[in-house]
């Protein structure tokens, strides 16, 4: 968090987050639920965001995070979230922006409204939540961590994202360029996902529940939750204090070329 070589003594070990407080955009499922609960088991307070508050809150290490209800499409309840956060935790070191996402849709036929809205989760949500909070950590001592979380849509996309696809590709130039006017006291990261197994996303693997999927990824599984948990643990820790403008790609080594698959012998 920030640059200054002490941080890690600071920190105690590299991965405690103890004293650290944490906001987690989408925090209350899926890949979000994961990111808040393995911050939580680090040591540090969180607090997730959401339309509606959910059944059941991330917790690990017997504490529980704290909810706050936003919009982050909107600037105004985005700003007020960090704001609202910075106040229960009495400070801001990490921000994930987490929140994103879509449906599949036909470039040809979808509507200006569903273009609009995807992008406003996926690209301008982010920045939203982000300028606030770079307010906060660039005033307090050992600055702060954002860590945008992508897709690998923005680096291959697929048929039927393509708005999305747009909308993470801006993602990324955005962390680089956040990246280069806000250091050296807030570092500002990307994760690029692949595949990632979660209870949302089970319906578009197949009915083999991946198998198959799984079978073009040199990692030989799709990711879980927790994989991109750790990166961004890492990339909020004072292992990476000299890591900003980064992509990390979180997707098992992506995908095998087409032509490999279809022509390739299978093993006995």
């Amino acid at each position: 968090m920030g640059t200054d070589t002490a941080m890690g003594t600071a920190m105690g070990t590299a991965m405690d987050f103890t004293g650290r407080a944490v906001l987690v955009t989408g925090g209350t499922r899926g890949i979000g639920f994961a990111i808040a609960e393995a911050f939580l088991a680090a040591g540090a307070e969180v607090v997730v965001c959401g339309r509606a508050e959910p059944a059941a809150l991330p917790g690990a290490g017997g504490r529980t995070a704290r909810f706050v209800a936003a919009d982050v499409r909107d600037a105004a309840a985005a700003a007020e979230l960090v704001e609202r956060t910075a106040g229960l935790l009495g400070r801001l070191d990490v921000l994930v922006n987490n929140a994103g996402g879509s449906p599949s849709a036909d470039a040809a036929t979808v509507s200006p409204r569903f273009v609009a809205r995807v992008v406003d989760l996926n690209l301008l949500a982010p920045f939203h939540v982000a300028q606030p909070a770079n307010r906060v950590m660039q005033d307090q001592e050992g600055g702060g961590s954002i860590v945008n979380i992508g897709s690998v849509a923005a680096h291959d996309p697929q048929p039927g994202i393509a708005a999305y696809s747009a909308a993470k590709a801006g993602l990324l130039a955005l962390t680089r360029a956040l990246a280069l006017e806000w250091s050296p006291k807030v570092r500002v990261n990307h994760i690029t996902t692949g595949l990632v197994r979660t209870e949302a996303a089970a319906q578009v693997y197949g009915e083999d529940g991946g198998a198959a999927v799984a079978g073009v990824i040199p990692m030989g599984r799709m990711a879980v939750p927790a994989d991109v948990a750790g990166a961004c643990l890492y990339l909020a820790s004072g292992l990476s204090s000299y890591v900003t403008g980064a992509d990390i790609a979180v997707h098992g080594g992506g995908e095998f070329p087409a032509r490999y698959v279809v022509t390739r012998t299978p093993t006995a």
